[in-house]
């Protein structure tokens, strides 16, 4: 029986960093639980435009078409600010996400009773908060034509297109219908039906689905401004979210502020099934390159290791090493290991990004 296979693009900035203590983390997997992965590397974002001229080359993109899974660091930096924007780091990330065709973007976020607080909300609004939001990655305003910037008589105008099909926004309620009834069983759909027409057919469409299959699962429906309202008033009121393209990237992240550190929150990006009957995937954290600490030993690689801990999940039916993972890395939150952007007030144990992956590697050997 063959390896599962794994391609590994750490791209830019800290990504290299992070994505060195995830390497230590697969070899564990393979050394003391017989999950062994056949693993590539190859290059993404800026780097890849450093060596051919392209964010993304396409032997880069067919390898990734192939392997079970991808895992990605991050892309772009100053650097790369002034290049045309069809060769901008960021590029190479949205070409792979549009010709993997990776519709469902999963975004948990959760707080760790170590972090609650450090965020902006009180303790007893976010302690214990565990919520996923399911963002349509494929479609919508980021990818809807006509677009450009345009000349209309004296004027510039810049013109963006919001569009969907109902087979786009009815398997991507699928994915989180699917998640919610393996959760607490409560989906909530928002979109902005009061203003936008593309929203009307989303509210329909998701309605549509539930009525036909999901009957057991609570569906409610909020317009996304007052979702955005709702995660700030009393977060765990929600269980799973389906939203759409640009209302996901905006509610994601500010769901991922609510638990106080970026550098804690992991993605999954995951389309349909290959014929082995994995879907295709990517995964990677929700910080960016963080330029301004690239190099210093001061990057948090949780976020990337729970990404990987989503791949076993999602990719591999690894339930249970995932729950090992994410309990390491719960653990060493607990004894108070800091990487700097979790330092408060001078409280815990100050460590690097390699240190920091070392004490989740013991972490792990403590859990066997």
């Amino acid at each position: 029986m063959t390896n599962p296979t794994l391609l590994i693009l750490a791209g830019d900035g800290i990504g290299p960093e992070v994505m060195a203590e995830v390497r230590k983390v697969i070899d564990w997997y393979g050394d003391k639980r017989g999950l062994a992965f056949d693993v590539e590397e190859d290059l993404v974002g800026g780097c890849a435009y450093d060596a051919h001229g392209t964010p993304l080359h396409d032997d880069t993109m067919a390898r990734a078409q192939e392997v079970d899974a991808v895992l990605l660091g991050a892309v772009g930096g100053p650097a790369y600010d002034d290049l045309d924007f069809s060769v901008k780091p960021e590029r190479g990330l949205l070409r792979l996400r549009k010709e993997m065709d990776l519709f469902a973007n999963l975004r948990p976020a959760q707080c760790f009773d170590a972090l609650a607080d450090f965020s902006s909300l009180k303790k007893d609004v976010v302690s214990g908060l565990d919520i996923m939001i399911v963002r349509e990655l494929t479609s919508g305003v980021y990818f809807g034509e006509p677009r450009g910037i345009f000349k209309e008589g004296n004027e510039r105008v810049g013109v963006n297109t919001q569009r969907y099909t109902e087979s786009e926004i009815a398997r991507v309620a699928r994915s989180a219908f699917e998640l919610a009834r393996k959760r607490g069983g409560k989906l909530c759909s928002m979109e902005k039906a009061n203003v936008m027409e593309s929203g009307i057919l989303w509210r329909d469409v998701v309605s549509e689905v539930h009525a036909k299959d999901y009957s057991d699962v609570e569906l409610s429906h909020m317009y996304a401004d007052a979702g955005a309202m709702q995660l700030t008033r009393w977060p765990k009121q929600f269980d799973v979210i389906v939203t759409d393209n640009l209302f996901g990237d905006l509610l994601s992240d500010l769901a991922a502020m609510l638990t106080g550190s970026l550098g804690m929150l992991p993605s999954a990006s995951l389309g349909a099934p290959m014929a082995n009957g994995r879907p295709k995937a990517l995964y990677e954290p929700v910080h960016g390159s963080a330029p301004d600490i690239t190099g210093q030993g001061k990057a948090n690689p949780c976020a990337c290791i729970l990404s990987f801990a989503m791949a076993l999940r999602y990719s591999f039916d690894e339930g249970g090493e995932a729950d090992r993972l994410e309990g390491a890395v719960e653990k060493v939150l607990a004894d108070g290991v800091r990487t700097p952007d979790l330092m408060q007030a001078g409280e815990g144990t100050p460590a690097t990004t390699t240190e920091m992956g070392d004490a989740v590697i013991a972490a792990l050997e403590a859990s066997l």
